[in-house]
């Protein structure tokens, strides 16, 4: 079941907690794509937060959000990118995203098998996804004060497992927001140090989200025919028989 749009709104730009998930993970993202020159950039669900630093570089950035969550406008003060859509039919062309970001997208579809058919759809050739879903053993996902509390937590082994599924290949991973998901004021004063510390101990310490970073495996065509017409590559230019009239 999709999140309303306002309370995602609400928790990323209202709450001191969700910009502080907001700088996590924004960083995050930037450690995978450091850039975006010239490119397309498409995110789902609602990646928006994350998409503002590319908005200067890149040719395109788009922010597609499903119909059964809601839209808002965004960029605010900016001409608006963000789209209503449905979940498995984006007004989006065929090969043509550089850079795809799910977020709040996969885990509270009830059929995530036709989302990432859709993802495979759109991603270009060369382009890589990156998909943000909540850590099953991390204690977000137990939360129910974040969007992380809801829908379909993943482990690196089942997001990874599905990603394969649907002609993806997992090319590398991360775990983030290793502070506990409060808003005391002593879990936000120390974030920065948790999230530090989490890192070097991701091996004991579960972070909240997994991010995994995939790109598109396109099957090779197969058959006799094939087969045949690679082996003579050239038979094209052999002179072929002439017609005998009838």
């Amino acid at each position: 079941m999709h999140l309303d749009v306002q309370d995602l709104r609400n928790f990323y730009y209202r709450s001191t907690l969700g910009r502080a998930v907001q700088k996590t993970l924004r960083a995050q993202v930037a450690e995978f794509w450091p850039e975006a020159q010239g490119q397309t950039v498409v995110g789902y669900g609602f990646a928006v937060p994350f998409l503002r630093p590319y908005l200067a570089d890149a040719r395109r950035v788009i922010g597609l959000m499903p119909a059964p969550q809601g839209v808002i406008g965004w960029p605010q003060g900016m001409p608006n990118i963000s789209v209503l859509c449905e979940e498995t039919f984006w007004p989006v062309e065929t090969g043509h995203v550089d850079k795809l970001l799910v977020v709040h997208g996969l885990e509270t579809s009830e059929q995530p098998g036709a989302v990432l058919e859709e993802c495979w759809r759109v991603l270009g050739p060369g382009g890589s996804a990156l998909f943000i879903v909540p850590n099953r053993a991390g204690l977000w996902s137990r939360s129910d004060r974040t969007p992380f509390g809801f829908g379909r937590p993943y482990s690196q082994t089942q997001l990874e497992s599905q990603l394969k599924s649907q002609n993806f290949l997992p090319e590398r991973h991360a775990t983030a927001l290793y502070q506990p998901p409060s808003e005391r004021p002593f879990w936000r004063k120390t974030a920065g140090m948790w999230e530090r510390m989490g890192g070097k101990l991701s091996v004991v310490v579960s972070g909240g989200v997994l991010m995994v970073e995939a790109t598109k495996r396109v099957q090779a065509p197969s058959g006799p025919g094939l087969r045949d017409k690679v082996r003579k590559p050239l038979s094209v230019l052999n002179p072929q028989p002439e017609a005998k009239p009838v």
